[in-house]
Formats: structure tokens, sequence, C-alpha cells
């Protein structure tokens, strides 16, 4: 789903060499999900911004000290965190990743599971139908704005968490690290995000049936 990058020590040599053309291709993979993320830290759009512009001037005179201990991108997130909780700090602001607090109502209806006493206690009563492929360029069209829309409204932590996971790509374990919360919160924001996006496709689908 991603813009596919250099290798990294491509990009590192790139931006060491101050090269536009590499710092424009990290912008165009990058940008988005880094101002999903500080925007989860901050009040404001505005305030995401300024810590997304921070980070890069950051990185780019930091480069030097980038050792190679982890990936590049997980290397710049790292400093995007620490500047958005200065800011956050500095704001007064303060978001709980540890705890799940408003993300923990059921994003699946119970009802639709198989209750404790069945053969297959928690298994789907039935599984969720199959959607139509995406044959046009229209309904293809339809289907992406649906998904962008779906995650917009996730809430914060759970866009950031599903960002980083299945559009950025990155392991369990550096969006923990990266967010400071335990691989279980991870699993359970992550499992609710997709089920939310999911959700809204079926809802899609469905209406799109019905008006066929």
């Amino acid at each position: 789903m991603g813009v596919v990058l250099p290798a990294d020590d491509v990009l590192v040599a790139g931006l060491r060499a101050g090269d536009e053309e590499t710092f424009a291709c990290l912008l165009n993979g990058w940008s988005g999900s880094m101002l999903r993320l500080a925007r989860s830290f901050v009040s404001t759009a505005a305030s995401a911004e300024d810590v997304v512009q921070d980070t890069w001037l950051a990185v780019f005179q930091g480069i030097e000290r980038f050792e190679g201990r982890s990936s590049l991108r997980t290397w710049v997130y790292r400093i995007l965190v620490n500047i958005a909780r200065k800011r956050e700090s500095a704001e007064q602001r303060t978001m709980p990743w540890a705890s799940l607090g408003p993300d923990h109502d059921p994003t699946v209806d119970p009802s639709r599971f198989r209750g404790p006493d069945d053969q297959y206690p928690g298994g789907w009563l039935a599984f969720p139908e199959r959607w139509p492929t995406t044959e046009t360029e229209v309904l293809a069209h339809e289907v992406r704005a649906t998904v962008a829309a779906a995650i917009d409204n996730l809430p914060a932590r759970q866009q950031v968490v599903l960002t980083l996971r299945d559009i950025d790509g990155q392991k369990a374990e550096d969006v923990c690290a990266l967010l400071d919360i335990s691989m279980a919160n991870q699993r359970v924001l992550l499992h609710r995000a997709r089920a939310a996006v999911r959700g809204r496709l079926e809802r899609y689908f469905s209406t799109a049936g019905d008006d066929s």
C-alpha cells in the first residue's frame, strides 16, 4: 500500500549528501503516517505539522550519527516520538497509551460469535460474506476512499497502530517500542482498528449490493 523506497543505505547516503530527490522520496513515503503519529500526541493539526518539520530538521542534523542498529524509518520515527512528547508536555496534554480507555468498546457485534457453551466458543456463527472484487476503476476508487475514511475516523491510538503496522509495515515490537505500549495493548488496538475498518467495508458492500 505504501511507496516503495530504495534500501536504507541508499537513503542514508542521499540524506548525508543533501540530495533533494531522496528527501522528496521520503516525504512522499512517510509524511502521512508521521503526521498521524504526531497528531496522537499533540492537540492540533498545526502542532503535528510542526513536530514533523522539527523531526526532519533533527534527522538532517543527526544523520551522520545514524549507525544502522535499527531501520532508518524506525530511527526517524523515534526522533518524531521524542519531539512529539516534549511538545505534548509543553502543552500540558497527556495521552495514556498504556490504557485502552474508550477503545475498550467492542468493534464487532458480540451476537455474531458463538457462545461459551458452544462446541466452538468464540467462533463466528457465520463467516463474513466474501466481498466482490474491485473490477472497475470507479469501484476500486470508492473502496480506497471508504478505507481511508474508516482509518481517519478511528480513535487516535488505533489509527496510529494500524497505520504503523498495516500501511508502513512496521514490526509489532518496533511499534511497541515507539509508542511505549505492551505487546498485549498493541494487539488489542490493532485488532479493534482492523475490525472497525472491516465493519465499515461490510456496510459499504452491503449498501452497494442493495443499489445494484
